[in-house]
């Protein structure tokens, strides 16, 4: 039997009491897994012709406190920073796997981000029956993009435009428990997928298309 990249231990991590205790865990245990999955798709994703891609592993340098509830290793078109810009993630809350296409709030391009994805809204509501869409990337919990229809998405579209802290997150989850059942060939298969499926909606976000 092939060995699976995900434990069921890597989704425990989050249940580690304190901050301290959690963030050695993450540091022996997930980020080592982050740095491999940074290097395979950061590859992947530069391959795609529309510049050079780079892995950034979450740090949560400024905690002090709260122990992480999720981490991810983000890849964007910059080597330092990538919040302010579109940027794609592969990460785990405790209940879930999460392959996603990200505009958070610092991005100063939400307002035409938005315009434009509202002008290509056939590339939203035509993706997989299984992608889910959220306006907050600090929250676990997100809409699949076919139940909430072109309507529940022009109103997060409008939201992300005029409200200061609002975001667009767009991908999609895995359980714990399926996440855990895959190869590390069928995990990786599954992320180059995902990216694939959420390229031609990261083009718009750029303004490519």
């Amino acid at each position: 039997m092939k060995q699976g990249f995900w434990t069921t231990e890597d989704f425990n991590v989050f249940s580690i009491d304190g901050l301290e205790n959690r963030m050695n865990a993450l540091q022996n245990r997930i980020q080592p897994k982050f740095g491999v999955i940074g290097e395979q798709i950061s590859a992947h994703l530069s391959s795609r012709g529309t510049g050079e891609f780079f892995p950034h592993i979450a740090k949560h340098a400024r905690r002090t406190v709260n122990p992480p509830k999720d981490s991810w290793v983000a890849f964007a078109t910059a080597k330092r920073g990538y919040k302010a810009l579109p940027h794609f993630q592969v990460g785990l809350w405790g209940t879930h796997l999460f392959i996603i296409l990200a505009v958070i709030y610092e991005n100063p391009d939400k307002k035409g981000i938005a315009e434009r994805l509202s002008n290509h809204m056939k590339l939203l509501t035509s993706l997989p029956e299984d992608f889910v869409v959220s306006g907050d990337h600090m929250k676990p919990e997100a809409s699949p993009v076919r139940e909430i229809g072109a309507e529940g998405l022009e109103s997060l579209l409008e939201r992300l435009e005029s409200v200061k802290k609002a975001e667009l997150v767009i991908g999609r989850h895995l359980s714990r428990e399926a996440a855990t059942d895959l190869t590390e060939e069928a995990f990786f298969k599954l992320v180059e997928e995902t990216i694939d499926q959420l390229f031609p909606v990261y083009d718009v976000v750029i303004g490519h298309k």
